[in-house]
């Protein structure tokens, strides 16, 4: 007979076995709380798992996981899917945690789903108002979440900084990160240094100021919060930072916002203890209409290096003084250690939107070398004493137009590269586009609306590629051209491989050294987000989410078959020797004639054409073709039809649909609706 304490303790024993069974709370609880700041800055000692959002502070998205490689990349087959049951952009970068998957998508939702088969655990829905819709510049799209010591963190888009129990889903905490009577929101990841969760925001295009805060990750107290950009200077400054940047503008920029938001890059140096973060565009775009023509406009589209402890600012670079075209410098950041000239330097590695890829030394910000990766008109080059581009008076437009590539969207965007340590290699999503641009002329601020002060043009169709860049001597090494500009994000592994999704819906797998494709398969939508690998009972798993959307899947649909079905963003998994049948992925429904009570007439299709190009397009998409998820009006019901002006004027502002009350005369609003029944005839 078992004595009472012999027996409590083979049942706590019994039961402990059941409870960490994998995917089990008590097992989620237990391998998240492993998560700490000691093992995030030592992520690269252990590559099962994906910590964080570019996998390790150097935010490098490199794996030395080969058991997947350029020999037997083309055995992957499907381990598992998950339907996310959403149909707008997933650009998220999934963390994964000894068996433990955790994503979120569009609305700042979360999902935990066991990373072995695909079983859903818990899904977080942050409950935010779809009328949030209207403040997002580029969709309602999420980047990823952070984990830290049994939660998991997310920005959510409503600009609410929330922690989430990652056991069970429930929310811990949740604090207002922004004033949200302004158009703020939050895409991008948060991340965790030093037991602080950081976390920036966006919304320049609608005329706010830009920051950067810390908080707690056990309370969820602010710590610190630091200023991109100056304001009033009738105000005390907040930091001698602040002071010193506000000599660099003009005019009345801080009754525009300023701009400078810090929408995505981040990466961290423990040992040096800097946080590095990457500031977006000016707001409005023109530094005519923002700074009167005048000055850098610090710290505007710029690399700042912050005490990580205190948030002060140690030191800037910034890649384009002046910004008058969108060129943020919130694209990804890679920290490196590289051999420049016999010379091991520390380096932070960028390829922002304004075409040069940015080699700097991030130890003091340092200019060590930049060269065009695409096209650059804007800028002759690059002054290699003083690190600033040589930008001809002419390229800031202020009187007449100018010729400029790359466009606002960027030769590169968020969309992350990677660097193989093996190969020396940075493996870059790019695009190209030339666009002719002017002052408007009659620019006024409206507050809560686009601003951006420019009137532009196409010289050209927009391409995308994928490139292999040599950062040390700044060449391309070789190039892939894609059947649409905008793709997805890059993984690169030491089994030689580069893994990435694109916009006919085809995920590939590359080999890293010559650029040869080695395996291909169709995930029945366009992808734009970034795929991870991870390892569990000896097997390497691969996965990505599909989920068509963004700036650029709002304005056009993707390539190819994708083009042909519904939108549905699902999670994908592969694994070697893997067989499981892909879901179905239904077509489209055919295009049905729509009528109106009122005469469609030639001319209100011309004139509709006009006013859908400009109040319509920038979600429903060029030519009202869409594939996100936002409506396509092409295929409106009748009911939609007969309901159009009410929803214009905000029957469905509750969805996400704003009013135009403010916007549209009811013949305007006619005459839309003319050019989109135009859009179903025969």
């Amino acid at each position: 007979m078992l004595k009472p304490f012999a027996f409590c303790l083979l049942a706590v024993l019994l039961f402990a076995g059941c409870k960490y069974e994998h995917g089990s709370s008590g097992h989620m609880r237990s391998v998240t709380k492993a998560v700490t700041s000691s093992r995030l800055a030592h992520a690269d000692q252990n590559q099962s798992d994906w910590l964080s959002y570019g996998r390790n502070y150097a935010e490098d998205r490199f794996s030395s996981l080969n058991l997947v490689n350029s020999d037997n990349v083309d055995q992957l087959g499907l381990a598992w899917s998950y339907n996310l049951g959403k149909q707008r952009g997933i650009e998220a970068t999934p963390l994964v945690v000894d068996g433990i998957l955790y994503i979120s998508g569009p609305w700042s939702v979360i999902w935990a789903i066991n990373a072995k088969d695909g079983s859903l655990l818990w899904e977080f829905d942050p409950k935010v108002d779809r009328a949030y819709a209207t403040k997002a510049c580029c969709d309602v799209v999420n980047r990823g979440v952070a984990l830290y010591d049994g939660k998991v963190f997310i920005g959510t888009l409503d600009g609410r900084l929330v922690a989430v129990d990652a056991a069970t889903g429930h929310p811990v905490w949740s604090t207002i990160t922004v004033d949200q009577s302004k158009t703020y929101t939050i895409t991008g990841a948060p991340r965790v240094v030093n037991g602080q969760v950081i976390i920036g925001n966006g919304g320049a295009e609608y005329g706010v100021r830009g920051y950067v805060s810390a908080y707690d990750a056990v309370y969820g107290n602010l710590l610190w919060r630091t200023y991109t950009v100056p304001g009033d200077p009738a105000q005390p400054f907040e930091s001698a930072a602040m002071e010193a940047a506000a000599a660099t503008w003009a005019g009345n920029w801080w009754e525009y916002g300023g701009g400078g938001t810090a929408w995505d890059a981040m990466a961290f140096d423990p040992v040096l203890n800097l946080l590095y973060i990457g500031t977006g565009n000016g707001a409005p775009w023109s530094r005519m209409h923002r700074s009167d023509g005048e000055g850098d406009n610090l710290y505007l589209s710029s690399i700042l290096a912050l005490n990580a402890d205190t948030g002060e600012l140690v030191w800037h670079y910034q890649t384009t003084p002046g910004d008058s075209w969108d060129f943020t410098a919130t694209q990804p950041l890679i920290l490196a250690d590289l051999d420049i000239d016999g010379e091991t330097r520390q380096v932070i590695m960028q390829a922002p939107k304004n075409g040069f890829f940015y080699v700097i030394d991030r130890t003091d910000g340092s200019f060590i070398s930049a060269k065009p990766y695409v096209e650059v008109t804007w800028a002759t080059g690059m002054d290699a004493e003083t690190g600033r581009p040589i930008t001809p008076a002419a390229s800031f437009f202020e009187e007449g137009e100018a010729n400029i590539a790359p466009s606002p969207y960027g030769g590169h965007n968020w969309q992350p590269m990677a660097y193989n340590k093996n190969t020396g290699l940075v493996y870059i999503p790019i695009r190209t586009h030339k666009i002719q641009i002017a002052q408007n002329p009659n620019w006024v601020y409206r507050e809560g609306r686009w601003n951006t002060g420019i009137l532009s043009r196409d010289l050209s169709e927009p391409e995308g590629f994928l490139i292999a860049w040599d950062p040390i001597r700044q060449f391309e090494a070789w190039r892939i051209p894609l059947a649409h500009h905008w793709n997805g994000g890059v993984l690169t592994t030491a089994g030689n491989l580069i893994f990435q999704g694109n916009g006919e819906g085809m995920f590939v797998a590359y080999d890293a050294t010559t650029g040869e494709q080695l395996a291909a398969h169709f995930l029945g939508g366009g992808i734009i987000g970034s795929p991870i690998t991870y390892s569990m009972d000896r097997q390497q798993f691969v996965t990505i989410v599909a989920g068509w959307g963004g700036a650029g899947g709002l304005m056009a649909p993707p390539a190819g078959e994708a083009a042909k079905k519904e939108p549905v963003g699902r999670v994908f998994t592969f694994a070697l020797g893997a067989d499981t049948p892909m879901p179905d992925f239904p077509d489209r429904p055919p295009i049905e004639p729509r009528t109106s009570s009122a005469p469609v007439r030639a001319e209100a299709i011309t004139a509709g054409t006009r006013l859908y190009n400009t109040h319509c397009s920038r979600c429903h998409g060029w030519g009202a073709v869409s594939n996100t998820g936002v409506p396509d009006l092409r295929r409106a019901s009748q009911e939609v039809h007969n309901q159009f002006a009410a929803i214009v004027y905000g029957a469905r502002a509750d969805k996400g649909m704003p009013s135009f009350s403010a916007n549209l005369a009811p013949e305007e609003v006619t005459n839309i609706q003319a050019y989109i029944i135009s859009t179903t005839q025969p």
